[in-house]
């Protein structure tokens, strides 16, 4: 079952929150949190659950079909998607639970003064995924 992590560097425990954003990071806490992400990512390779991932540029526009001709093109609104996701990794994996387990280890890269970041990650299956059972 594949499945969807969203990052997008917004939300977790105050203590974390309060010691900045990932715009306020040190070029070596970047490398550090890149490093972290990269190793991540090689071990999901390994094991065979790695599919994709990418990062966002946070510019982007907002487009629409209007009829005939060049679509309306607008900065916004992206309340939901421009301001909030920062990038994906899709992963391979046989159920839930291994999804799970695998966004709460993502989620402890490190950010400013090494800590981990304890960002929320939104976990999606794809369409056709079997359905989930609550908590």
């Amino acid at each position: 079952m594949k499945y969807l992590l969203l990052k997008h560097y917004r939300g977790g425990p105050a203590p974390v929150v309060d010691r900045g954003s990932i715009y306020t990071w040190t070029p070596e806490e970047m490398d550090a949190h890149v490093q972290y992400m990269r190793d991540f990512a090689e071990k999901l390779k390994e094991t065979g659950e790695f599919v994709s991932e990418e990062a966002l540029s946070s510019e982007g526009a907002w487009v629409r079909f209007d009829g005939e001709g060049r679509p309306p093109v607008t900065d916004g609104p992206f309340a939901e998607t421009k301001d909030l996701i920062a990038g994906w990794m899709i992963i391979d994996v046989e159920s839930w639970d291994r999804a799970v387990e695998l966004a709460g280890e993502l989620s402890a890269a490190p950010g400013a003064g090494g800590e981990p970041i304890h960002e929320w990650l939104e976990v999606r299956p794809f369409y056709g995924a079997p359905p989930l059972v609550s908590e």
